[in-house]
């Protein structure tokens, strides 16, 4: 089994010796299966770029798996830190967009260093699949309707006087049955399926082979025919909740791509772009719980500008993220998985100019003071601690303000409180947070 890890816009050599490299049909088969990913806007040039010498990574993390081959992509989060230390961040920021309560005291014996991120992942759902089921199996009654020689439940009159009219015999029946045969198993046995054909570690093999021991009565649905919307979280099954959060994640009902293809390769991928967005628009929410302020992802939407002749609205906006009072905007976030540079390198900081141009834009189409760009913050930043950059007014306006800020993930669990720091600097001039206990 070739097992190989490379951080975005890195590269992977081909032919050349040495425990990092790939062979040339090793590689073919890699990109092959990321040529087969379509959904999610993605494809296989987005996800690798296939260089006659090296293959090199993009702004897309994840696990590629094929045949005897696996490519995990690492974000790169603060620059010098282990694959491990990656690993851990990632799972943490997956955690906090699917909703995920990881207690850190259960992660201790999972395999960082020698594992890749689907393995962890897989070992993830396996325990909490395993925690549930010594619970037992959640039933719900699900309707029936059988034709029978004795009444059972109520009977189906219109049914039995045209269909049956003939067999007096039988009795056209509904009913009410007690079944394990749910939706929510339905995608558990989807997603324990789909993880046996994949997982490679010996320990996940074996913890799938008897996860399906215990779904081998429900019925086998389709990936793409699985029930979701029928799905209910009620107080009788409440604990199950996470876990359908885990199997949409890793079957790939999100903003991730996933690849089903063939039995010949998987992928689970994430935009970090994307990941990033939700990470933030998540830890905010939780930072301004019980502040009245409201958090808004991808919106509200506006228009830029409006046809004079027709009237109608052109060139749609919609931010990352707005902080709102009472659906009026007060903060407007703009979240960019780039890498800021240091002040003595470009005194902008390598902020572009089109995303200051966006953030003008906002400013008038929402009648928004308060403006903010927020990067991943690295090790490359020198001395500067994550938090406020810089603060630039708007010429031409009498207060309205961008500023430029920084968001450590080496630690993604203290998000909630630099979040809370960097809304109450003075200088950004809002405060939602002031009324946040501390």
């Amino acid at each position: 089994m070739i097992r190989r890890s490379v951080r975005e816009w890195d590269y992977i050599p081909i032919e050349e010796p040495g425990p990092g490299s790939f062979s040339r049909a090793a590689a073919d088969r890699i990109v092959e299966c990321a040529a087969a990913v379509r959904s999610a806007g993605l494809d296989g040039e987005r996800i690798l770029v296939n260089h006659p010498k090296k293959l090199r990574a993009q702004q897309v993390v994840g696990v590629i798996a094929a045949d005897d081959v696996t490519l995990e992509i690492l974000p790169k989060i603060d620059g010098d830190e282990s694959d491990a230390a990656a690993r851990r961040s990632l799972v943490h920021m997956l955690a906090a967009v699917f909703d995920l309560d990881i207690v850190e005291g259960g992660l201790t014996d999972l395999g960082w260093q020698r594992d890749d991120l689907l393995e962890i992942l897989i070992r993830l759902f396996c325990d909490r699949l395993f925690e549930a089921l010594h619970r037992g199996l959640p039933r719900r009654y699900v309707p029936h309707e059988n034709d029978l020689a004795a009444l059972r439940g109520r009977l189906d009159v219109k049914r039995q006087f045209t269909v049956l009219a003939a067999s007096p015999q039988r009795l056209a029946c509904r009913f009410d049955e007690l079944s394990a045969d749910t939706p929510l198993n339905q995608i558990m046995k989807a997603a324990v399926t789909k993880l046996a054909k994949v997982a490679r570690a010996p320990e996940n093999q074996r913890r799938l082979a008897e996860l399906s021991f215990a779904f081998a009565d429900i019925a086998a649905v389709p990936a793409k025919a699985l029930p979701w919307d029928q799905v209910v979280i009620d107080r009788t099954n409440r604990s199950w909740a996470q876990l359908l959060s885990l199997a949409k994640l890793l079957l790939g009902e999100r903003f991730q791509t996933t690849s089903s293809g063939d039995a010949r390769g998987f992928s689970l991928l994430f935009e970090m772009n994307k990941l990033f967005e939700e990470f933030v628009g998540r830890s905010l929410a939780r930072a301004l719980v019980g502040t009245g302020f409201e958090v808004r992802l991808q919106g509200p939407r506006g228009y830029a500008l409006a046809d004079l002749q027709t009237g109608q609205n052109r060139f749609a906006t919609k931010p990352d993220i707005t902080i709102a009072s009472r659906g009026a905007p007060l903060l407007v976030i703009d979240t960019k998985w780039k890498r800021l540079k240091g002040a003595i390198d470009d005194p902008k900081y390598g902020v572009g100019q089109a995303d200051v141009y966006q953030m003008m834009a906002y400013a008038h189409v929402y009648q928004c003071e308060r403006l903010l760009l927020l990067y991943p913050h690295h090790a490359g930043l020198g001395s500067e601690a994550a938090g406020l950059t810089c603060v630039h007014q708007i010429n031409g306006t009498s207060d309205s303000r961008i500023a430029v800020g920084t968001l450590s993930l080496s630690n993604p669990k203290a998000a909630i409180g630099q979040l809370r720091d960097l809304l109450s600097v003075d200088e950004l001039g809002f405060h939602p947070t002031r009324s946040v206990a501390a």
